[in-house]
């Protein structure tokens, strides 16, 4: 087994100060948000620091078994809502990424590359091996992303506790102890996890990492194999790792230059969550999915770190992270074809 160097100790040492720190203010989602801040700031301040990136592979399984347990045999009768979703969810994308290619085009000055790729709400690592491979800026690419994805959770905790009243700082959450689960209760979950990744990768679902277990392990509990979710510290240091690895992205980079992109991603965060919300408008037209619901379903954050918020906040997080999932395939699926496509007008 690996070792976690001591710089990423250093970093989720910072994260972990961060999120205690964050949940001592009554900061919403302090236990991902904290670490999110913190850790930026001390990339930015130049610490010794790196990502925890040898976590992810542990943590992100764990996210998707947590997220399977949301799902119930309620959440089976209620799917006909996730076709109005999808039916939208294109439209959304669509209109966002256009609004946030023009700020990164028109205000940035981006090649057509580097704003194609940095404007399409998609998986960071995808888009920036599709962005170089037409030769857009990596680096740009990759803080637009990081940008999109901490401004998406800032602006979402804002928007939840101002407009919406909806607040969670961890405190309103039921604790489920360590001890709340029996070892069969483990075992299922941890087998969830393990065989819900490998059985994903074989299927070649999206987001296998995720996705797996999150159908395995909503699968078990509509069986009533298992009744519980994951413990909350378990849930707490996934947040904290997640948030960590947002963070450390700007390990590396000049103050000016995230100055600079930091600011483009805010404006094109804010028109890209105007369509979110837009588009959550009309799917309560559609449908009857709360509000909070379906923009979280619609706003552009990461998978991972949507379904989080999802669970803190109380929603169905099963719904939002199909969407999600679908969301992240659409982009990927699509963005190479189009951006080839639309090269010869986006070149001009």
């Amino acid at each position: 087994m690996q070792t976690i160097p001591l710089r990423a100790l250093l970093a989720l040492l910072i994260g972990a100060v961060a999120g205690v720190l964050g949940f001592s203010l009554g900061m919403p989602l302090p236990w991902m948000l904290g670490p999110m801040l913190g850790v930026t700031i001390a990339a930015l301040m130049h610490a010794p620091i790196a990502g925890p990136d040898r976590l992810r592979p542990i943590v992100i399984p764990v996210i998707g078994v947590m997220l399977g347990s949301a799902i119930t045999a309620d959440t089976l009768r209620h799917l006909g809502q996730w076709s109005g979703t999808m039916l939208i969810l294109p439209f959304a994308l669509a209109a966002a990424a256009t609004a946030s290619y023009l700020v990164y085009r028109r205000l940035g000055s981006y090649d057509s590359a580097t704003a194609f790729y940095s404007s399409m709400p998609g998986g960071l690592n995808e888009m920036l091996l599709m962005g170089a491979a037409h030769g857009g800026d990596e680096r740009r690419i990759a803080l637009a992303h990081a940008a999109r994805v901490l401004m998406v959770i800032f602006f979402v905790a804002l928007f939840f506790g101002a407009f919406l009243g909806v607040r969670s700082n961890g405190q309103s959450v039921a604790w489920i102890g360590l001890t709340a689960l029996s070892l069969a209760d483990y075992l299922i979950l941890a087998a969830c996890a393990v065989l819900g990744v490998q059985l994903a990768k074989r299927a070649r679902l999206p987001a296998a990492p995720v996705f797996g277990p999150l159908i395995l392990s909503g699968a078990a509990h509509i069986l009533g194999w298992v009744t519980v979710p994951p413990p909350t510290l378990v849930v707490i240091a996934a947040q904290i790792v997640v948030g960590t690895i947002i963070g450390s992205r700007f390990i590396g980079a000049t103050l000016a230059e995230v100055g600079r992109d930091l600011a483009l991603g805010a404006v094109a965060t804010l028109v890209m969550l105007v369509m979110a919300v837009a588009a959550a408008f009309a799917l309560t037209l559609l449908v009857d999915v709360p509000l909070a619901q379906a923009f979280l379903a619609y706003a552009p954050g990461g998978l991972t770190e949507m379904s989080l918020m999802t669970l803190a906040v109380g929603q169905d997080a099963a719904f939002v992270s199909v969407t999600h999932i679908v969301r992240i395939t659409l982009v990927i699926g699509v963005a190479p074809a189009l951006y080839t496509l639309l090269k010869p007008y986006l070149s001009r």
